[in-house]
C-alpha cells in the first residue's frame, strides 16, 4: 500500500491545483492521499465529495508554529473539516500570515530591494501568502537569479525575509488538531537541523501537548536517515507517519515517491483506517 500524507497545492505554495493533485496521485498509484496545505483546508472546498474519487483521502492541514524561537511545523491529519475550533485556528493563521507577510516586506525594503507588497499579493493569486511568493518576485524585479538564492539571501531560516513570531504557540496548534478528532504530526523532524538533544525536547514537549506522530519519511532519504528516526520515534512512544512533501513534479520531488516506513514503527493510519 503506498501512503503519501504531506503535499501541497496552489492553494499554499505548491504548483498543482487540488484535483490535478490527486489526479497526479492516482496515476502513481498513490492508494492515501493527504492534501496539507500551509495554514489551510481550501484544497477540500474544490474537491468537494471526497468520496467520490478512486483514491482514499484523509483531510489534512500543515500548521504553522515555533518553538524556542524555531519555526516548525505541525501536520493535522484526519482532522473533521467543518470543526470549528480547527476552522477558527485557520482563521487566525491567516491573519498572521498577512501580518507577517507586512513585515517581511517592510524587512526586505529596509535592506533597499524594491519589494511591492501589492505585486506579491497578486502573485499569491488569493491564497494565503508565503515566503515562496516573495521569492519570486525578488526573481522577478532582478534581485536574486532564482529561488533558491532568494532563500539563500533573504528568505531562508534566520535571514531577513525569516518572520516566525507571528504565529500560534505550540500548545494552540495541537490543541486545534485535536479539538477537530485529528491527529497532530511533526513534519520533517530533520528539516529543523536541531542537534538531536534539541529534537528529542521538541518531541518531549509536543508529546506533553498532544502531539501524537511524527514524520518518520519525508521524500526520498537514506536508509541510515529513516532507521534512526524510527528508532527515535519508537524511543518517544510515537506513530509513525509518512509523505512527499510534494510541491511540483522535478526530478527531487514526486507525489508518492518516498521511502517506506521502518517495520518496527505503528504507522499513524492505523489508528482511523
Amino acid at each position: 500500500m503506498k501512503v503519501d500524507l504531506h503535499s501541497h497545492t496552489l492553494v499554499s505554495d505548491g504548483h498543482l491545483s487540488p484535483k490535478e493533485l490527486v489526479a497526479r496521485a492516482i496515476e502513481n498509484d498513490v492508494d492515501i492521499l493527504s492534501i496539507t496545505d500551509h495554514d489551510s483546508t481550501g484544497a477540500y472546498v474544490e474537491l468537494g465529495d471526497l468520496n467520490a474519487y478512486s483514491i482514499k483521502l484523509i483531510p489534512g492541514i500543515e500548521l504553522s508554529t515555533q518553538w524556542r524561537g524555531i519555526g516548525v511545523h505541525i501536520v493535522g491529519l484526519n482532522i473533521d473539516l467543518d470543526n470549528e475550533v480547527i476552522q477558527a485556528g485557520v482563521k487566525r493563521q491567516a491573519v498572521s500570515r498577512a501580518e507577517r507577510a507586512e513585515l517581511i516586506a517592510k524587512r526586505l525594503i529596509k535592506l533597499g530591494l524594491s519589494v511591492d507588497l501589492v505585486r506579491v499579493k497578486a502573485i499569491a493569486g488569493g491564497v494565503n501568502i508565503g515566503r515562496p511568493h516573495f521569492a519570486q518576485h525578488l526573481v522577478e524585479i532582478g534581485a536574486v537569479k532564482d529561488f533558491a538564492m532568494a532563500f539563500k539571501k533573504y528568505l531562508g531560516n534566520g535571514k531577513a525575509g525569516d518572520v516566525k513570531q507571528c504565529w500560534a504557540a505550540l500548545p494552540d496548534i495541537v490543541g486545534w488538531i485535536t479539538a477537530s478528532g485529528g491527529t497532530a504530526v511533526l513534519a520533517h523532524p530533520l528539516k529543523y537541523k536541531m542537534t538531536r538533544t534539541k529534537l528529542s525536547a521538541l518531541l518531549d514537549e509536543f508529546s506533553a501537548v498532544g502531539g501524537q506522530a511524527m514524520e518518520v519519511v519525508s521524500g526520498v532519504q537514506t536508509n541510515d536517515v529513516t532507521g534512526q528516526m524510527g528508532a527515535l520515534c519508537k524511543e518517544k512512544n510515537l506513530l509513525a507517519s509518512c509523505g512527499s512533501d510534494f510541491h511540483q513534479p522535478s526530478q527531487w520531488s514526486e507525489i508518492g515517491r518516498m521511502s517506506a516506513l521502518p517495520k518496527q514503527c505503528e504507522p499513524v493510519w492505523a489508528t482511523w483506517l
